[in-house]
């Protein structure tokens, strides 16, 4: 028990001792040891990297979920080291509500089988996001984590260290300083007065010699911790270089997983609008059972150019209102009334009265059929 309090003691007295350095040297009272350039370049360095590291994955982690509170559930989950719950994406989600809608409206209905098909398109756009989280959480969330968490601490604790040993180098330097100045006193005042005070001149003369050997000492001590510290804390700083190379790694990685979740989406957009183009077109149908007109009288629903009965060869393309047109996704065409297309090919389109809005004349050379809006883009 007075082991501790004594170390007790003895370390308030320490903290006491190095608070009062720091003091005096923010008022610019004491001399202030500085660290070499190249050391303090690397201080500033690890610092930047640091406080970039933490913005970029902060930022992140909204990206991936920018709900707050799931954040902050998943948060809490990895300080309890429990595993994260697997949690439905928006996507699957807002699928699943369409599956369950169409079994409400009928799936042999148009809007009920559409819904089916979309929202098993939306299930997979999910999926996609899934392994896209899982894929980056992975490989750029945690190292940078673990940076924050681990190696970060480490390289705090030892500059904490390093300026803890400054602070002593400090206050030696301060003491010897004093010493020295007391005994140079001593040194005068015994030559003024040596033969009145000679001995206790001397005695005090000697006392002053014995502080200044002491500090000299403690001097060294505190010198050769300050430089061993030092080198310690410059060896972890300049691993900071090793770290920028892993997290490059990991931002090429995570760039791969981004192409390859958007690549996915995108592939599975153009496969639900290649299915939804080979639905049959039921909007004039519902829209005459609702007492709606559909079109112009004169052309019924077997003989619209929208319509799969539709003779291609008959249609002649107008004088003026011809149109070119870039061709966004491959297409395969149904049947012989449409035309297949090529991406980034150039076509010339056209319509005809009472076509529906969804689809165009186009033409290749010699070759016509029915194509679809969505896979064009119109230029002037």
């Amino acid at each position: 028990m007075d082991f501790n309090v004594k170390k007790l003691a003895s370390d308030a007295g320490v903290f006491f001792t190095r608070a009062v350095q720091y003091t005096e040297e923010k008022l610019g009272q004491a001399e202030k040891t500085e660290l070499d350039a190249h050391l303090e370049n690397l201080i500033a360095r690890a610092d930047c990297t640091k406080n970039w590291t933490e913005k970029i994955f902060r930022q992140t982690e909204v990206l991936l979920q920018p709900n707050p509170s799931a954040r902050i559930e998943e948060f809490f989950y990895e300080k309890l080291d429990r595993k994260i719950p697997s949690r439905t994406t928006n996507a699957e989600l807002l699928g699943q509500h369409m599956q369950d809608a169409a079994k409400e409206f009928g799936p042999g209905t148009p809007y009920g089988s559409t819904l089916i098909t979309v929202g098993e398109f939306q299930r997979r756009l999910g999926g996609a996001e899934r392994e896209f989280l899982q894929m980056s959480a992975i490989n750029f969330l945690t190292p940078l984590r673990n940076f924050l968490e681990g190696d970060w601490k480490t390289i705090s604790k030892e500059r904490r260290l390093l300026e803890n040993r400054r602070l002593d180098l400090d206050i030696c330097k301060a003491r010897l300083k004093k010493a020295k100045l007391a005994e140079a006193k001593s040194a005068g005042l015994c030559y003024v007065v040596i033969t009145v005070l000679f001995l206790s001149l001397c005695c005090m003369f000697q006392l002053w010699s014995e502080e200044v050997d002491k500090a000299e000492h403690e001097l060294r001590v505190a010198q050769t911790e300050f430089d061993r510290q030092a080198e310690v804390t410059r060896l972890l700083l300049e691993g900071i270089s090793s770290t920028h190379v892993n997290h490059l790694r990991c931002l090429h990685e995570f760039v791969e997983a981004q192409a390859a979740y958007y690549a996915q989406c995108h592939k599975h957009m153009q496969d639900l609008q290649k299915e939804l183009s080979r639905f049959p077109n039921s909007f004039a149908v519902n829209a005459s059972t609702s007492g709606v007109s559909a079109g112009p009288s004169h052309l019924s629903s077997a003989t619209l150019p929208g319509s799969s009965t539709l003779k291609i060869e008959e249609v002649k393309p107008p004088a003026t209102g011809t149109r070119k047109a870039k061709v966004l996704y491959d297409y395969d065409a149904a049947d012989t009334s449409e035309l297949s297309l090529l991406a980034d090919e150039l076509i010339t389109v056209y319509t005809v009265p009472g076509m529906d809005p969804d689809w165009l004349i186009g033409e290749r050379g010699n070759q016509k059929g029915k194509v679809p809006v969505t896979y064009l883009e119109l230029l002037s």
